[in-house]
């Protein structure tokens, strides 16, 4: 990418509000020297990695890189035999138990972040250096005394000799003899070796070895000659102490060398994991989108897969037909400078491709022309960095070879330059790297002027300014058709009126224009394409003040061709607006009969699921009666076989006539009820299982018996235990070759933990999961509601390391949003 047309576009900035949602400096380095990308495969990893990273962070907010160090320095003086401090080691040790974690996690969730699970499987899972690090320093930086067998015996044999030569000291100070000549009656320590503080008047009655003395010169401080052999032996073994330490940090630090190459593709792997969070961070901050992403591969045009895991997206648009060429498209919608008060600033939303791929943008100073050229030059090069653009879901970009942008008056004087020359200068260079080779031939570019090109991005500001205006608008006007005729995407903001007719009356170059509020003077950064904008300096003129007599000369001036031009100008922008408006007025009304649409199929879906309680809630009465009624009757057969007389069989028998009477009007509810279980299911037939409240596909019958897909689980169970609810599914189920049986408990396909404390509701929650599982759902929904967030937090940590859970994520808008937990369970 061209290094000046990025300084140019604040890309720079950019990174360095990347940078700040980095964890550590390994993922701030890689930030700050992040440039954009023209390698198709590049690109579409590193927007992959952000998705992955933002779907992750949606569902998994605890995973964090919290921890990490760049510990590479260390590592090298490890590698060169210079022995490393604790603290050195301990951030070795951090970092490589949350390089453990963080693989650990990532892997298991591979199915959904399979590209950061690739990175994960760099990280190291087991590390000797990290595990004796633990082993033998602890939090403090301090070598513990179990590090080795000699230091714990000699650590041991220090506390005995400090505790002698402390008790011999204490004697001596307490001692009517000797306290009389003590300055105070304490214990201290000079140049290693304990003594006591001596008035300097009684230096002939303390028999001992003076180490220091006080600033004043009235206090000496004295080690008794008593106590010598006693801090003799405190002394060596405490060196002995020193030299133990100073083996084991000699051989903590061979074992971090010994892991050299892993340690650092350790940390590097963690950089590119921490630069991934923060893209995704960033586009969470600029509540950015992902842009589908599309190329000229082989002369067909290509695009990027829509996005999933739960990041918003849209379909990418349908591809040409084979050996039809047509150059990739850039389409902006409601497109918003990075930079800028996400708040308050302006959207803009344009299109070139097919139709145009040149743009000229007309309109008053501070109109906002510069920072449409910004924003799609910025957009571009976030995009091919990795990052999601702040823009509306549709957003597509193409993959530019480079982007040029001669923005600014660049003038010096140092250089000699003018605004024109430094300007022209950029311009050369621009096209000399854009058309190396000669355009082709007129009967081989296309009606739209594409030229098989569209691999470059030019942004020009005030194109031809600075020199006389005829001069500089036939050079303009020159430069955009060499332009046209390569096919080279251009936006070109200008003043001259030339270039707004060459733009109306040439193929494949479209006028824009920014709107600017008369009556306040001020610009309302409005873009609309179709149209261009007049500079208004008269009328600004005279609302500033300017006396009007000035104005009428000045416009007295002006050719009437260049009235007329504007005039006309002006009836176009009216009928323009009148048009939106209509338009506006038939999508509000569209809106209007979607949404009546919406509300009577929700009406049609509640009044399907009553009805289908109210004949759940008598089937199972049904079967309660009939199971109660056979109870009776295998009674009545046991009586009447133990019968001996003939007047008791007589009145069994009567008993157990009406006995069948009874169950005769139960058998015909039955039957009634399951109305549509009366023809025989057949493959295909959509049906409902009451028992589990779900929805399934019949995949095999067998007279009473069927065969029902529900997700990924197949059940058998009888005939009479399902219902047809009309009609086949459209796209088959998959198959599987899990099968469960039917125990014909009835398990609900969500729970209601709202008003439990976190204990309550996780093992309701485990008791609920464990019937789930058993009854063979593969999907069931927690609610737990919104409140602080504590039982959201509680209720998904629980089912982060539940082992029948195999992902869940927040409910969308139709789910319930953050009040609710979807959650997926493993297959049987």
């Amino acid at each position: 990418m061209h290094p000046k047309s990025i300084r140019t576009l604040e890309f720079p900035k950019i990174l360095a509000r990347l940078a700040e949602h980095t964890t550590f400096s390994a993922g701030r380095e890689l930030a700050e020297a992040l440039l954009p990308s023209s390698d198709p495969v590049v690109v579409k990893r590193a927007l992959q990695e952000t998705r992955e990273a933002l779907h992750l962070l949606d569902v998994r907010a605890s995973v964090s890189l919290g921890g990490a160090h760049d510990v590479r320095p260390q590592v090298e003086h490890a590698r060169i035999g210079a022995t490393l401090q604790p603290q050195d080691l301990l951030d070795i040790r951090d970092t490589l138990t949350r390089s453990r974690a963080v693989r650990r996690t990532l892997l298991r969730l591979a199915h959904d972040v399979p590209r950061l699970a690739e990175i994960a499987s760099r990280l190291m899972d087991e590390s000797h250096a990290a595990d004796e690090i633990s082993r033998c320093v602890n939090d403090r930086g301090e070598v513990v005394d179990s590090a080795s067998p000699v230091l714990q015996r000699i650590r041991r044999e220090l506390n005995v000799a400090r505790s002698r030569l402390m008790e011999r000291l204490q004697k001596m100070i307490g001692s009517t003899e000797v306290g009389k000549y003590l300055q105070e009656p304490i214990i201290t320590q000079r140049s290693g070796r304990y003594v006591i503080p001596v008035k300097a008047d009684f230096k002939g009655r303390m028999q001992g070895i003076v180490h220091d003395q006080s600033a004043s010169g009235a206090t000496l401080f004295i080690e008794p000659l008593a106590t010598v052999e006693l801090n003799n032996s405190l002394r060596e073994l405490e060196l002995q102490e020193q030299e133990e330490v100073e083996r084991i940090l000699i051989e903590l630090t061979a074992n971090v060398a010994a892991e050299d190459e892993r340690i650092t593709w350790a940390v590097e792997s963690l950089a590119d994991l921490d630069l991934a969070f923060a893209k995704a961070k960033y586009a969470e901050a600029l509540r950015a989108r992902e842009p589908h992403i599309q190329t000229a591969e082989g002369g067909r045009q290509t695009a990027s897969p829509p996005s999933t895991a739960g990041v918003s997206s849209t379909p990418a648009p349908a591809l040409p037909s084979a050996g039809v060429h047509r150059p990739p498209s850039l389409n902006l919608i409601n497109a918003r400078h990075p930079l800028l008060n996400q708040e308050t600033v302006v959207p803009i939303s344009l299109s070139l491709g097919d139709g145009a791929r040149i743009l000229v943008i007309t309109g008053p100073n501070t109109g906002g022309k510069t920072v449409t050229l910004k924003t799609v030059g910025l957009l571009a090069l976030m995009a091919q960095a990795g990052l999601f653009v702040p823009a509306s879901d549709g957003t597509t970009l193409p993959i530019f070879n480079d982007v040029f942008a001669d923005i600014g008056d660049e003038q010096s004087i140092e250089q000699s330059l003018s605004t024109f020359s430094s300007h022209m200068r950029n311009v050369i260079e621009f096209l000399r790297a854009i058309t190396p080779t000669p355009p082709p031939p007129p009967s081989q570019r296309t009606r739209t002027g594409d030229g098989g090109g569209g691999g470059f991005l030019v942004l020009m500001d005030e194109l031809g300014a600075g020199t006389d205006p005829v001069e500089g608008s036939a050079l303009a006007q020159a430069i955009l058709e060499h332009l046209r005729e390569r096919g080279i995407m251009a936006l070109v903001a200008t003043h001259y009126t030339e270039l707004k007719l060459y733009a109306h009356s040439t193929p494949g170059v479209q006028n824009a224009s920014v709107e600017f509020d008369l009556e306040t003077l001020m610009p309302t950064y409005h873009l609309t394409v179709g149209l261009p904008g007049r500079s208004n300096a008269l009328a600004i003129a005279s609302r500033l003040g300017l006396e009007s007599q000035i104005v009428d000369a000045a416009r007295a001036r002006i050719s009437g061709e260049h009235l007329h031009a504007d005039e006309l100008l002006a009836d176009l922008k009216d009928a323009r607006q009148s048009a939106e408006a209509n338009e506006v007025a038939t999508l509000q009304a569209r809106g209007e009969v979607e949404r009546m649409e919406r509300e009577l199929r929700n009406r049609f879906n509640r009044v399907e699921e009553e009805r289908a309680k109210i004949l759940n809630d008598a089937r199972r009465s049904a079967e309660q009666e009939i199971e109660q009624v056979r109870a009776e009757l295998n009674e009545t057969r046991k009586r009447l076989q133990a019968a001996a007389r003939d007047a008791e069989l007589a009145e069994e028998r009567a008993r157990l006539d009406q006995l069948k009477a009874r169950v005769e009007p139960i058998e015909t509810i039955r039957r009634s009820i399951s109305t549509t279980a009366q023809e025989p299911l057949g493959i295909g037939d959509r049906v409902w299982i009451p028992t589990l409240n779900q929805r399934g596909e019949v995949v095999s019958a067998d007279g009473e018996q069927v065969e029902v897909q529900v997700g990924n689980v197949r059940m058998r169970m009888r005939a009479v235990q399902v219902e047809r609810v009309g009609g086949k599914l459209v796209s088959p189920v998959q198959a599987s070759n899990v099968r469960v049986t039917s125990t014909g408990a009835e398990v609900p396909a969500e729970i209601h933990l709202r008003g439990m404390n976190a204990d309550d509701a996780t093992i309701t929650l485990e008791k609920y999961l464990d019937d789930a599982y058993i009854a063979g759902l593969p999907h069931v929904r927690v609610v737990h509601g919104k409140g602080t967030g504590t039982l959201r937090r509680a209720v998904r940590e629980y089912l982060q390391q539940h082992p029948l859970v195999a992902n869940f994520r927040a409910g969308d808008r139709y789910e319930g949003e953050e009040g609710v937990t979807m959650v997926e369970l493993v297959s049987r």
